[in-house]
């Protein structure tokens, strides 16, 4: 009788020992929606809710590992103390890639520091046996089910915004546009746009995503550079992308509009010209090239200030142009920069005038 009430007693002691262990803590998870579309922005939340200040605990929790169904972004992680209680809150926000449902189950360690441990610390014992005197916990975060429904790629609240040049040009003076997609939602899944106008060179730069996480997904502008160069009138024709309305949960179109761009002719001064006055013209070229090698010779003997005196915007373009590889490239960045004071250059490059990159380089140089 006494080995059975001491059994008993045993049996107790542990499941009160438990209790008393289960009590320290209270994880509670929740999600804002139970139903949504491929790429909606779903909001997760996950508490951890102490007994004390739980000075004794640190907290193993990072679901953020790359997964093949979904994306899960940390909005905000935050600890507070609130009546001698700490409390530690995670959030996150889940973009779903495919249909189904998708279940959000995250591990869990709860990491307790004995009291023996901090007495092997403060005596001064190496890590490793300073390490026995943690006892882990390893747990399930609940189970939160979404059902996920197939849909457009794009879902949000969005608005589009034209940036545009001058619609009246010369020929070959580049036409500057810019894109930009202003709203909430998966903004940064939006396709670069892409422009093929027969005689006309298209330059564009890389999107550029200015956005914040919210727990209604990216909150912010998506915008995109062009330039468009021709020699005779173009047109640009209208943009459109598909969304999917979040707020009337029904399919918009975001779409530019058609721009017609007037190009000016310019004419060869070869047509321009007769015989006469084209060698009245080189004998004056003939003299202003002399001129101008005099000129350069004394110049190459005179030693200027160093460029610290130089503006630092001048410096720094110095350095891009320095940085260029081939013509190509050069000639976009002049254009995308609108650096009309090199319209010259720009046309030169065009016309196959100039097809050293290095002779461009001395240009600007």
């Amino acid at each position: 009788m006494k080995l059975n009430l001491g059994r008993l007693f045993l049996i107790l002691f542990i499941l009160y020992a438990s209790q008393v262990f289960a009590q320290d803590y209270r994880w509670s998870a929740s999600v804002n929606k139970t139903k949504a579309f491929v790429n909606e922005a779903i909001y997760l939340k996950y508490v951890c809710e102490f007994s004390d200040e739980g000075n004794l605990y640190t907290i193993g929790f990072n679901p953020l590992k790359k997964r093949d169904k979904y994306e899960l972004v940390l909005l905000k992680e935050t600890q507070k103390v609130i009546n001698f209680k700490r409390i530690n809150i995670f959030e996150y926000v889940a973009f779903v890639k495919e249909e189904g449902v998708v279940n959000f189950n995250f591990d869990i360690v709860m990491k307790k520091t004995t009291i023996d441990s901090i007495n092997d610390l403060s005596g001064g014992l190496d890590n490793d046996k300073a390490n026995e005197g943690f006892t882990s916990e390893f747990l399930k975060q609940k189970t939160l089910s979404v059902d996920v429904k197939n849909n457009i790629p794009l879902v949000g609240s969005f608005s589009v915004e034209l940036k545009e040049d001058d619609i009246e040009k010369k020929a070959y003076e580049p036409y500057h546009l810019e894109i930009s997609i202003k709203g909430i939602g998966n903004l940064k899944d939006i396709k670069e746009f892409e422009f093929d106008i027969q005689d006309v060179k298209v330059f564009s730069q890389k999107p550029i995503l200015k956005s914040v996480i919210t727990k209604d997904g990216y909150s912010g502008t998506w915008s995109q550079k062009f330039a468009f160069i021709g020699k005779k009138d173009f047109m640009i024709p209208i943009v459109k992308v598909d969304y999917l309305n979040l707020l009337t949960k029904e399919k918009g179109e975001l779409s530019s509009k058609e721009i017609n761009v007037k190009v000016t002719k310019v004419y060869e001064k070869e047509k321009l010209l007769d015989k006469k006055s084209e060698v009245f013209k080189f004998s004056y070229e003939f003299i202003y090239y002399i001129l101008t090698f005099i000129v350069g010779f004394i110049l190459s003997k005179i030693k200027f200030k160093d460029k610290k005196n130089k503006d630092k915007k001048i410096l720094e373009f110095e350095e891009k142009v320095k940085k260029v590889k081939s013509l190509e490239e050069l000639q976009i960045m002049l254009i995308m920069h609108n650096l009309s004071s090199h319209k010259e250059l720009i046309d030169k490059i065009q016309n196959n005038e100039i097809t050293s990159l290095t002779k461009a380089k001395k240009i600007l140089l």
